[in-house]
């Protein structure tokens, strides 16, 4: 097998294939969310925005005919351009500024093209370095033949940046309708077509593409090609030449996707003793309030979940999650993945406690919250890496009428949170999850759905919002207990 130096320093374009709604900036959009989610960088490079915005949206399918030499150098050029774009992009590491067509994808459902940068930040005094994040560039077009996948293979391989393909196939008529009539009639292309003209016209396109389409083989490239092939959006997977820690983790990530319709609720536990106290951490039980909270839960799940549907609890192991799910009477599974970030040598302390205690760990928190790592503990990012199972199994959930309920912790919630809103790792710290307040997601084909449900029970207010960096200043006097200074 292939080894990389290291698999945080990797950079790789990913490059889609597929007939017209066949998934594929679906799949891309959940590619470059869960990679982004993880710390690294991801960008989509969609070639029908370079169309739009080069020679309009409204143009018929006739544009699309591949025996039309005109607007097939016209769509030549623009799908170049995409690809220029896409590996001055990986070059730079994904620093460099916005191209034409990029939009940020966060909590917007019309965007179809995604620029989501990860911060680096330089490693923090009192926590764990920060690697570089790997760079994945997604170029999203039909890639149609063999001799254009070719050129897009010798590109990067010229710029030393490895290419993965990955070819979305659907067989299946009533799959490519729903698409159709869910997202593509209603994208830019049709603004102001009628529905049925709409429709056909853009089945018209797709039989344009299909008269030259060849789909992915093991004997491309010598051989050599990397790909994955998706069938009815999970249904079966192929896999080939596929090398490397972040190709397997893309590979991985497909294997659970599924386009099962299906909500998910989260919320944090009932308020705890601790929680009056304003202290972090520790395995306190729920107080009264909380109390009142966990009795109150059972009806008010049983009347937010569809008539019919079933439903699995997950906890934490501590003890304020366990005790506010103890009533529901649905199944219950406890994840050991799902306990609140461990706050190490501050465990049970107050900030006030923290600020007087350790006041250049205090500072340094507020300075990078995402990144900043208690001494013995974790940090929000190593959080996020270890809920990564859990995220996986929420994507590999595909029983319609079977909801999951997660009981968490703050910042857990705020993780899983971030995940589905696609939310940057600068603004995760500092997401507000009330106490006694139930949230359902419910993820659409380019945005997640929300809808909180409230429990009439009072609770503290535990949200620390961002402080003011400006009036920040370092302790004079003071050295770090627990670790020395860098450079």
């Amino acid at each position: 097998m292939e080894s990389e130096t290291h698999p945080t320093m990797s950079k790789l374009a990913c490059v889609m294939v597929g007939l017209p709604a066949r998934g594929k900036t679906y799949i891309a959009r959940k590619v470059a969310r869960y990679l982004t989610w993880l710390g690294h960088r991801s960008r989509i490079f969609n070639v029908g925005n370079y169309r739009r915005n080069a020679v309009g949206a409204s143009l018929d399918n006739a544009f699309f005919d591949p025996e039309n030499e005109e607007f097939n150098l016209k769509r030549a050029e623009l799908a170049n351009e995409a690809l220029d774009d896409m590996l001055t992009w990986l070059e730079s590491s994904g620093e460099d500024g916005s191209k034409q067509g990029s939009v940020d994808l966060a909590r917007s459902a019309s965007a179809l093209v995604i620029d989501t940068k990860t911060k680096t930040t330089p490693t923090p005094t009192s926590g764990a370095g920060v690697a570089q994040p790997s760079c994945v560039a997604l170029y999203d077009a039909t890639n149609s033949t063999v001799d254009r996948r070719a050129l897009i293979e010798q590109r990067c391989r010229e710029k030393g940046i490895k290419v993965m393909f990955v070819e979305s196939i659907c067989d299946d008529e009533e799959l490519v309708m729903q698409n159709i009539r869910e997202v593509k009639i209603s994208s830019p292309d049709y603004k102001g077509w009628e529905a049925e003209k709409a429709i056909h016209d853009f089945k018209a396109r797709i039989a344009q593409y299909a008269k030259q389409y060849e789909t992915l083989s093991t004997g491309e490239l010598g051989g050599k090609i990397a790909f994955v092939k998706l069938s009815n959006v999970g249904e079966q997977v192929l896999v080939h030449n596929v090398r490397g820690y972040l190709q397997s983790r893309i590979v991985y990530f497909l294997m659970n996707l599924n386009i099962t319709p299906r909500s998910f609720y989260i919320s944090r536990h009932g308020e705890s003793v601790f929680n009056l106290s304003q202290r972090i951490g520790g395995d306190s039980p729920l107080s009264e309030r909380g109390t009142a909270f966990a009795t109150r839960l059972p009806d008010t799940i049983k009347n937010s979940l569809p008539p019919g549907n079933s439903l699995t609890v997950w906890t934490s192991t501590l003890k304020r999650t366990i005790q506010t799910a103890e009533r529901l009477p649905y199944q219950k599974l406890q994840w050991k993945q799902l306990d609140e970030l461990d706050s190490g040598v501050c465990d049970g302390m107050t900030y006030e406690e923290i600020e007087e205690k350790y006041p250049l760990d205090f500072l340094e928190r507020d300075t990078d919250k995402f990144n900043y790592r208690y001494h013995g503990g974790e940090s929000y990012r190593d959080l996020v890496h270890r809920l990564e199972p859990v995220i996986l199994e929420l994507e590999r959930h595909h029983e319609p009428n079977h909801s999951i309920y997660i009981v968490g912790h703050q910042a857990v919630v705020r993780a899983i949170y971030a995940y589905f809103h696609n939310i940057p790792h600068e603004e995760l710290p500092y997401i507000k999850i009330p106490l006694h307040t139930i949230i359902k997601l419910t993820p659409k084909a380019y945005f997640c759905q929300e809808e909180q449900i409230k429990v009439d029970v009072p609770a503290v207010d535990t949200f620390r919002g961002k402080s003011d960096k400006s009036k920040i200043a370092s302790p004079k006097g003071v050295s770090l207990e627990f670790a020395p200074k860098t450079k």
